[in-house]
């Protein structure tokens, strides 16, 4: 069975159908994501925050979340979530100085997940 709503990582495409699902502060930052430039630091930084969120990297084809979606993952992730609305932009700004910090570096961490002999395949 393939799910057209599922993709490897959280798509930013998702982050407008999670705004009503908190409080005031939740769709402020919403909207700072959802109007930044595509590919920018905002941006980046609320996939990763979401990636981490849902639990991205666990995610495989044959799973449950998998077979429901991605936005209905990310909406189960963010209502699930325990905290306050400010704890999230807590959670959104730690990951801005990752990806920032990242950025200003120009190299890869982990440069063995670059192997050769590894093709990247895309699909249009």
């Amino acid at each position: 069975m393939y799910q057209r709503d599922t993709e490897m990582l959280f798509p930013m495409r998702v982050a407008p159908t999670l705004r009503s699902l908190r409080g005031p502060t939740w769709r402020r930052l919403v909207d700072r994501a959802t109007r930044a430039a595509e590919g920018s630091i905002d941006q980046l930084a609320f996939c990763l925050m979401m990636i981490r969120l849902a639990s991205c990297l666990t995610c495989h084809t044959d799973s449950y979340r998998a077979m429901r979606g991605c936005t209905q993952c990310a909406a189960q992730a963010v209502r699930r979530f325990r905290g306050d609305d400010s704890e999230l932009v807590v959670l959104f700004e730690r990951a801005r100085t990752e990806v920032a910090l990242h950025l200003e570096s120009g190299t890869p961490r982990k440069q063995e997940a670059c192997r050769p002999g590894f093709e990247v395949i895309h699909e249009p």
